[in-house]
């Protein structure tokens, strides 16, 4: 009975080496964290790395959120071109884990950064997205022009950005190449859900089958998504609206509803002189009459820049989803809400 005894406690002891951990996952976004999370229920939680209420462009990791990202098997994040300052704290912090960044993804939709504080040369162009000869990851121009930006990072881009800083305070970018704000296209989300999936899977085999019948679930949630925002945009009519920064041309090209301008560039830096009297110019001209603000920032500069123009609404439009749980019902949330606050501007 002794030996059968101490037999139990060695099979029980070998076997506890055999238990597959959760891994360890850590996300840059809120929306991103959500899309990560549906592929995750039952499994594990992956930690947030950057409140939604708080801007990206520009952040300082906690003692906590370095922690997780320290102790991290894989890294989710949309890359350089919304969060300048995480790549030097991957590499330092997180140097061990796999970390995918969706802006690379070849299955990732891209736009380029678009130029000017309004908008009006791009509204025909609301159905590019249904051709992939339109997306600019495509465009050999688009190669071209990035080649030159990666050649000039260290003197002028991201890479430097602490001694390109303008008098705002905000870092001095150069806006070219792709618009980071991806995950506003639900399409985007798709393709990331796949992919999410295949990576947890090649670090987690024993919960592979878990993550595939997740992300099944996940993509038909977000089809049902574009198809009511779809319905649901039609709607709307001919909205005419000012953004505070240039972040949801993604939303706007899957919907074909497209802002008439941004008082600020996509990394929301604080608009010129120049910009600002551009913009007024166009909503006066336009009659534009809604505004939106953003939960990130001083809603104080909109008042300001409108004061004595025909804007008679000034809403929130959230690229983020600053009042929504965080977790895996966030995403869809985000998206719903884009369209009631576009719902706003009768």
């Amino acid at each position: 009975m002794r030996h059968s005894l101490f037999a139990y406690a060695a099979l029980g002891l070998g076997m506890s080496f055999h238990v597959q951990a959760t891994p360890s996952v850590a996300v840059d976004i809120a929306p991103l964290h959500s899309l990560v999370s549906q592929v995750m229920e039952g499994v594990g939680e992956p930690d947030l790395l950057i409140p939604a209420e708080s801007s990206p462009h520009e952040y300082t990791l906690r003692p906590s959120q370095a922690k997780a990202l320290s102790n991290a098997d894989v890294v989710f994040w949309m890359g350089e071109g919304l969060t300048p300052w995480l790549e030097k704290a991957l590499d330092n912090v997180a140097g061990s884990a796999e970390k995918v960044e969706m802006l690379a993804l070849e299955q990732t939709h891209t736009h380029e950064y678009r130029e000017g504080a309004t908008f009006e040369a791009h509204s025909d162009h609301g159905d590019e997205h249904h051709d992939d000869d339109h997306h600019d990851k495509h465009d050999d121009e688009h190669h071209d022009d990035e080649k030159h930006h990666d050649e000039h990072k260290d003197h002028d881009g991201h890479k430097d950005h602490d001694a390109h800083k303008d008098e705002g305070g905000h870092h001095g970018h150069d806006h070219h190449g792709n618009d980071p704000h991806a995950w506003l296209d639900p399409e985007n989300a798709k393709a990331w859900v796949a992919v999410i999936q295949e990576k947890l899977s090649a670090v987690d085999p024993d919960n592979a089958s878990t993550y595939k019948n997740n992300a099944a679930e996940a993509t038909e949630s977000l089809n049902a998504l574009i198809a009511d925002t779809n319905a649901k945009v039609s709607k709307l009519g001919d909205v005419k609206f000012i953004v505070f920064h240039d972040a949801y041309q993604y939303f706007e090209k899957r919907f074909n509803v497209i802002a008439t301008g941004a008082i600020s560039l996509g990394d929301a830096e604080d608009p010129s002189p120049k910009r600002i009297k551009e913009i007024r110019e166009t909503v006066q001209k336009l009659n534009v009459n809604c505004v939106f603000t953003e939960p990130q920032y001083n809603p104080g500069l909109v008042k300001n820049v409108f004061e004595g123009t025909s804007i008679t609404t000034i809403g929130v439009m959230d690229p983020l989803g600053a009042s929504i749980p965080e977790g895996s019902k966030h995403y869809q949330a985000l998206i719903e809400a884009m369209v009631n606050s576009l719902s706003q501007c009768k």
